[in-house]
């Protein structure tokens, strides 16, 4: 009799309780509809009914001592009181914790909480591919800033060449001075942006202003030069008339602020710039392209053109106006990303709006890295701050849940504060993109920047 009761519905005023095993199943049901993390409760073996209930439905857990009470739980004599461990223990009561014969009746949804309507932000990853060079980025230095040293005539400028091919090739690239004060000129850059808003006032050179005017010409050409109609989704061919229009006019538009005796260099600061803005053949753009850019700023700082005064101005204004036209670029003919990590990297294009931001948000009073998820904050700042600017371009761009298509990003919001996300970025910077051979196979040297010998 109590064997039947105990396998069909239990009538309980106000509400119907099903038995043991349909609970279960209705459970589990509900788990793996919501999407939950929770895959160990789904791929384990079913728990005893007993502890199913409690650790999941019960709102008052077994207390360690029975406490006088006057019910009845109806035991069955003929059940063992010591069930062994591998087979199902007999349901408990609610209230006292005791073995009864009935199955314990969950409360409503309503005494506890209403079921997950949401997906949950993070899941156990599957087939995650290994990361050798997180061990890497976490054993080395922080980068630091470095002054770049003057060339003077005799000037030999010529050609630059690609030379690297192997990861010896990057190691020797990184132990010569060329690697290291080039690091240093991108950590210098970062330092001259801390703690400024874009808008803050700054020193702007002639030389400044001229190549903010040539980036504003190169996003004129793009509204002058439509994309085509074509069926493919990425690589609009009409980006490789705005490259060659690119090819044909940047002599002319280096000596818009080259001095007399350095328009020579053209020869080889011309091959750094053009090859700034993605690559014409594959119709793509990505971290070694921005890598490029700040090359060829690097060498107008090796020849004087840019005085460590203007590297304020450099970021806010040169590099600001830079990320406006590649953002263009991106939208209007639909570069691909050149080498992306996809989810697994921190953006499919680019990498030093983040180092730079990031700077500008150290010490900030109220911002911090978790800010990233409020919507108000990136709506009224991210004119001001180039962090902010990039995760509101991410968010525009990419669709979905922001910690599923940008788990890097993600997780750097988690981080305390500003000065460890800058210093963790210049390390990543350092080993994600100029360690990796993919990359900088294609970096040039000549004059300027030295291959080492």
């Amino acid at each position: 009799m109590l064997k039947n009761k105990a396998q069909t519905f239990t009538e309980v005023p106000g509400q119907s309780v099903l038995s043991g095993k349909a609970l279960r199943n209705d459970l589990s049901s509900q788990i793996l509809n919501s999407n939950s993390s929770l895959l160990s409760c789904i791929l384990a073996p079913a728990l005893p009914q007993s502890s199913f209930l409690n650790s999941h439905f019960l709102k008052h857990p077994a207390p360690t001592m029975d406490p006088p009470h006057d019910h009845d739980h109806h035991i069955n004599p003929d059940s063992p009181k010591s069930p062994s461990p591998t087979t199902i223990s007999t349901p408990t009561c609610c209230k006292c914790g005791a073995a009864t014969a009935f199955s314990a009746p969950p409360p409503s949804w309503s005494d506890i909480s209403p079921p997950p309507n949401y997906r949950p932000i993070r899941a156990p990853a599957v087939n995650v591919p290994p990361n050798h060079s997180q061990q890497a980025i976490i054993l080395a230095p922080v980068p630091q800033s470095q002054k770049v040293p003057l060339v003077s005539p005799p000037f030999e400028f010529q050609s630059p060449s690609k030379r690297i091919q192997s990861p010896d090739d990057i190691r020797r690239f990184h132990d010569s001075f060329s690697g290291e004060n080039f690091l240093g000129f991108v950590v210098a850059l970062s330092e001259s942006i801390r703690s400024r808003k874009i808008s803050d006032a700054c020193h702007q050179s002639l030389v400044t202003d001229s190549i903010v005017s040539i980036l504003q010409t190169l996003i004129l050409w793009i509204d002058e030069i439509p994309p085509a109609q074509q069926a493919s989704r990425y690589g609009n061919v009409s980006y490789r008339t705005w490259h060659d229009r690119l090819v044909e006019s940047s002599h002319s538009l280096m000596l818009r602020f080259l001095p007399d005796d350095l328009r020579s260099s053209t020869i080889e600061i011309v091959p750094y710039f053009t090859d700034s803005f993605g690559n014409s053949s594959r119709i793509d753009y990505g971290t070694g392209h921005e890598t490029n850019f700040v090359a060829w700023l690097y060498c107008l700082a090796r020849m004087g053109v840019i005085k460590e005064e203007d590297y304020q101005a450099v970021v806010s204004r040169i590099f600001m106006k830079y990320l406006e036209l590649m953002r263009k670029l991106q939208l209007v003919y639909c570069l691909e990303p050149a080498g992306s990590h996809g989810v697994w990297g921190l953006d499919d294009y680019c990498f030093l709006p983040f180092i730079f931001g990031s700077s500008q948000l150290i010490d900030h009073k109220y911002m911090k890295p978790k800010s990233i998820h409020n919507e108000d904050i990136l709506e009224n700042f991210s004119s001001e701050y180039l962090y902010l600017s990039s995760i509101a371009f991410v968010k525009k761009v990419k669709k979905g849940l922001f910690a599923e298509h940008s788990p890097l990003l993600d997780d750097i919001s988690g981080v305390p504060n500003w000065n460890k996300v800058n210093s963790g970025l210049l390390k990543m910077y350092k080993v994600e993109v100029l360690e990796k051979v993919p990359i900088m196979q294609h970096f040039l040297f000549g004059w300027l920047i030295k291959w080492a010998c």
